[in-house]
């Protein structure tokens, strides 16, 4: 019986490190974990689908990360703040904007440099951003276009020919049906 209970023990030991290693290697392949480097700051318009952890690329490169996002009580803007690898520099005439994986891909800041010989420093705010593009009011917009050249073109069709109507319930022309 004891040996029983020893390899139960082992087993359950053996579980235990499995489970804490997989937590491990998820938690530093999400790229969630703080990100040690300067800070930047960036205000936006909107900022849809940003979290705090999201991916800060350079060049489609991992260089940092979101480290913190509110809201300015005096502008209503969201204000980003960037935590960014200390071996990238930026020149600072330097942009951000807000783009997306791919149609159904997640958020990340896109940062692209300038050509400012001086270079952003910590605490400095980058002034060139591009706000985030809401998929749901480009479709809106696509589809109101859309709806709109419709009813144009049902409008002019009508407008080029005003005489064109329909012979259902038109009364028959007297004229036409007489003889000489």
């Amino acid at each position: 019986m004891a040996s029983r209970s020893l390899s139960e023990v082992a087993t359950g030991a053996v579980v235990l490190l499995v489970a804490v290693g997989f937590l491990a290697y998820a938690l530093a392949e999400t790229g969630r974990s703080s990100f040690a480097g300067y800070r930047l700051t960036a205000k936006f318009d909107r900022i849809d689908g940003m979290s705090v952890g999201s991916d800060v690329r350079l060049a489609g490169v991992k260089v940092g990360s979101v480290a913190s996002a509110r809201i300015d009580p005096l502008t209503y803007l969201a204000v980003v703040t960037l935590s960014i690898d200390p071996s990238v520099r930026l020149p600072k005439d330097s942009s951000a904007e807000i783009t997306s994986d791919g149609l159904l891909g997640g958020k990340y800041m896109a940062l692209v440099p300038g050509g400012d010989p001086t270079m952003l420093t910590d605490g400095q705010a980058i002034t060139i951003t591009q706000s985030a593009v809401s998929l749901e009011q480009l479709l809106g917009k696509f589809i109101f276009s859309v709806t709109d050249m419709v009813n144009a073109a049902k409008g002019t069709d009508a407008k080029a020919d005003p005489d064109a109507k329909s012979d259902a319930g038109a009364k028959p022309n007297a004229k036409a049906g007489a003889r000489p």
